[in-house]
């Protein structure tokens, strides 16, 4: 029964997304698609980070190094290359290495949680202040200048595999990055179904235990890791692609939050909980944008705290816990019968 309720859940969320993906271009004007595709690529960095912490049990404090590292590998490879094919995949990899080099000294040092968080929390200061600095035309790889806190401007856009002539437009943007996002769901499910995602939840749950039986718990965590970078990578190239722009901000400090506000939100171990997480809370920060009586950092703090002390399970699972049991059991109740007068005297 929990198998068959699992493969509905899956089902009906592949379906919801490729209504979305098809029918949003149909309803919304170009404005609302290019804020439609900004809302995806913050889901699939909250993805990353649900994934990570939500299953793998491995708490990032600096998820935005990855975010950023994609970012900047799209962007630097394809004003060098001029083709969009080629830097999409450096920006799945190069988070990806970078995750194997940092989690080898953290997994096999033996780091605890808690340090772990830290430090990838410093390494992602590090990026920070690291870029900040490169201002000027002496920092550049090869024809792409870094420009220090004024970011990369002009990054081009995606365009058909292998065709550099051939540039996506706003719509088919949306398209891409919708995909990827479908996409990247369905492979990180399959992960969790997997033998593999089992034995990765398990270390979660008691890595004494498992590595007791035979598993080796930093191997998996530092898959883990690298999983989690490869997707976060992807984010930060279709944040890039988003804007046609990329500066040191997307390491910064209120990114590493807001992931975390995201899947706090939406809910710990689930997939679907930080994507519905992303959207709200980044909806939200476009609302508190657009006025100027209450600061939207100050906003996204108070829902923080809320959640953290109203609802610490987060949206998603609270749903799926406690208000659908809830209903279930109330339509039973309305639904049985009412015993007869003459029944009740027998």
């Amino acid at each position: 029964m929990k198998i068959a309720a699992g493969w509905a859940g899956f089902l009906a969320m592949l379906g919801v997304g490729l209504l979305l993906l098809f029918g949003l271009p149909q309803v919304l004007d170009l404005f609302g698609i290019v804020q439609m595709t900004v809302f995806v690529a913050m889901a699939m960095f909250a993805l990353s980070q649900g994934f990570l912490w939500g299953y793998g049990g491995i708490m990032s404090f600096g998820q935005a190094a990855f975010f950023g590292l994609g970012g900047y590998a799209y962007a630097v490879s394809v004003i060098n290359l001029g083709d969009s094919t080629l830097p999409v995949v450096l920006s799945i990899v190069v988070p990806m290495l970078f995750a194997a080099l940092l989690g080898y000294f953290m997994f096999y040092g033996r780091i605890t949680d808690a340090y772990i968080g830290v430090i990838t929390l410093t390494v992602s200061v590090i990026l920070f202040e690291l870029i900040n600095s490169t201002s000027g035309n002496a920092y550049h790889i090869g024809q792409a200048e870094l420009g220090g806190f004024n970011g990369i401007p002009g990054v081009p856009p995606l365009n058909l595999p292998g065709d550099p002539s051939s540039q996506l437009d706003p719509v088919q943007t949306w398209y891409a990055a919708m995909g990827s996002l479908i996409g990247v769901y369905v492979v990180l499910r399959a992960i969790l179904a997997s033998r593999f995602g089992r034995v990765v939840v398990a270390i979660r749950e008691n890595e004494t235990r498992a590595m007791l039986i035979g598993y080796d718990p930093r191997l998996y965590k530092l898959l883990t890791f690298m999983i989690a970078a490869g997707v976060a990578g992807l984010a930060g190239c279709l944040f890039t692609n988003w804007g046609g722009f990329i500066s040191p901000t997307v390491f910064s400090l209120t990114m590493s939050a807001q992931v975390i506000i995201f899947v706090l939100v939406g809910g710990l171990g689930t997939l679907v909980g930080p994507i519905l997480g992303a959207v709200g809370i980044q909806y939200l920060i476009n609302l508190a944008g657009a006025q100027h009586f209450v600061d939207a950092n100050l906003g996204l703090g108070i829902v923080l705290v809320a959640f953290v002390l109203l609802v610490p399970q987060g949206l998603v699972p609270l749903v799926r816990d406690r208000l659908l049991p809830m209903l279930r059991q109330s339509r039973a109740s309305a639904a049985r019968p009412v015993p007869k007068t003459a029944d009740l005297h027998r």
